[in-house]
């Protein structure tokens, strides 16, 4: 086949359009315009630098296994580099990003590139979030317990479920960083295709007589510069970066470490504090918690699912897909095991199963009021002499259940062998007040900006400011609809940050603040000593 003629194959017209697209020469510039010659330019490497940093230590903390960091002294470090590398990730990106707002790097066709690096900052955002989910450790379970509500409100906790810790690890370890590392790729791929956006034309302040060679200020800004350049080493500069970022976190993992509070188990709970875990099991029993009275994505409890405005609910929408009886789940299945070996037991049960709802409620009720003053003689409770049915005896024995450890497994037992789902202890733990008061000790209510938090004094989700500032004020901070709202509000921001360049107003502010000049400062020395 000649230089000329056109290919038939799809593979031919592919590499045609490929090479035509992105000659080596573009792909691998060995120079720059010369107006890509500020500091601001080095953050876009350094974030690309820092994802390398993150992908790296994250792959070493797959191969070896999603807990080697709790109990391997390396394992914790490891997990020390994937922490500060994921922070210094956010920090350089978050910069890179504003500043390409206030370059409108948009401008000359770069709509595209923009709107890329606008959905790989969102991606960031999911892929560090289900990370914060799985690390297996009291701050992932108060994350996820948090979570929840905002992701049912919306709709998507039906098919997203926070509290199922496999499916977060999925997501978190390929998933989301595939189409993290695809999007980085496709961005890169538009800077080359349509070059580094020149610089807005001279200050109107004083407009110069004749710009400099090369400056675009009148034809397509996507036009190739035909000005003056610098020698410009990519890979040289893309290593020195990585070499900078990894040196940097080693340092901060080395001095600081990572957060790692052991996570609360029901056991801990049942002996810590066994009223509260009588009082929360004894209300899952009788259907009046509040994961018995949730709503969708667990139960079909009529007037629930938080509204958007009126009374549209996405999560009634949505449906249950996660179906919960609290008191199957939370109490008869756990005490049906020992209840095989213990005929008191399983007489108690018999006889709760067979009586009338109106029986039922009525032991139940009489059980959890006695509990405002119960006590407690060698781990076992005692109450003041009513009419409680097998209720007392029940509940005494899932005390000693939990108490022993034996609660823990059996709320999670599914008739499988690996299991990965946390919904049920999740739920039962977050029922409870004992989790809300040690979350509390750390910092982690939302009244605390808890989302952006970490236990200790590390860094945590600072990326999230904005999303928890709406829980902050009112009306959100009082409305019982404030997940469904602040869910919708985030995502038309989200939509903006997107279409940046197509919203008049938003688009026209980085002319107006003229804050570019302070990146392309020299550059402007330049044309106007030509000027001059």
């Amino acid at each position: 086949m000649s230089a000329h003629e056109e290919p038939s194959t799809w593979t031919g017209r592919l590499r045609r359009s490929a090479v035509r697209a992105f000659p080596p020469d573009r792909l691998l510039p060995e120079d720059q315009p010369a107006y890509v010659s500020s500091w601001v330019y080095v953050f876009g490497v350094l974030t690309i630098a820092s994802l390398v940093a993150v992908v790296g230590s994250g792959i070493v903390l797959v191969i070896f296994g999603p807990t080697w960091w709790h109990v391997s002294g390396i394992g914790r470090f490891v997990n020390s580099l994937h922490l500060w590398s994921a922070e210094a990730f956010f920090f350089f990106m978050a910069i890179h990003l504003w500043t390409k707002f206030f370059m409108a790097a948009w401008r000359g066709r770069r709509a595209l590139t923009w709107m890329i690096g606008a959905i790989c900052f969102l991606a960031a955002i999911a892929t560090a979030f289900t990370g914060y989910l799985s690390q297996q450790n009291f701050d992932s379970q108060w994350i996820s317990t948090q979570a929840k509500d905002g992701l049912n409100a919306s709709g998507i906790g039906a098919a997203f479920n926070v509290l199922n810790t496999g499916q977060m690890l999925l997501w978190h370890v390929l998933l989301l960083p595939l189409v993290l590392i695809l999007l980085v790729v496709v961005h890169i791929l538009l800077v080359r295709l349509r070059g580094v956006v020149p610089p807005f034309p001279a200050s109107a302040r004083r407009t110069p007589a004749k710009e400099a060679p090369g400056y675009p200020s009148a034809p397509d800004p996507a036009l190739e510069w035909k000005g003056a350049k610098r020698r410009y080493d990519l890979i040289k500069e893309l290593v020195a970066a990585v070499g900078a970022i990894m040196l940097v976190v080693v340092i901060l993992g080395v001095v600081f470490s990572s957060p790692d509070e052991k996570p609360l188990t029901i056991a801990q709970w049942a002996k810590v504090e066994p009223a509260d875990f009588l009082t929360t099991a004894t209300a899952e029993l009788a259907g009046t918690s509040d994961s018995a009275t949730y709503g969708p994505p667990y139960t079909h409890t009529p007037g629930t699912g938080q509204n958007v405005f009126d009374s549209f609910s996405l999560a009634r929408l949505a449906g249950v897909h996660i179906p919960l009886d609290t008191a199957k789940a939370f109490v008869l299945r756990p005490l049906g095991i020992p209840g095989k070996s213990d005929p008191a037991l399983a007489a108690a049960l018999a006889r709760y199963r067979s009586a009338s709802a109106a029986q039922r409620g009525l032991w139940t009720d009489n059980y959890a009021k006695a509990l405002g003053k119960v006590s407690f003689s060698a781990g076992a409770p005692l109450v003041a002499s009513g009419n409680y049915g097998p209720v007392a005896l029940m509940m005494r024995d899932l005390l000693g259940q939990a108490q022993s450890g034996g609660l823990d497994g059996a709320l999670l037992a599914n008739g499988r062998f690996y299991q990965t789902d946390y919904t049920k202890p999740l739920l039962l733990l977050s029922d409870g007040s004992y989790l809300a008061e040690l979350a509390q000790r750390e910092n982690l209510l939302g009244s605390q900006w808890g989302m952006m938090n970490e236990t200790g004094n590390y860094p945590g989700q600072a990326w999230l400011w904005l999303y928890t500032f709406w829980y902050q004020v009112p009306p959100f901070s009082t409305s019982d609809n404030a997940d469904a709202q602040i869910w919708a509000i985030m995502a038309v921001l989200s939509l903006a940050l997107v279409l940046v360049p197509f919203l008049p107003l938003i688009r026209s502010l980085p002319r107006r603040l003229r804050i570019y000049r302070l990146v392309w400062r020299d550059y402007y020395r330049q044309v106007e000593r030509g000027a001059g």
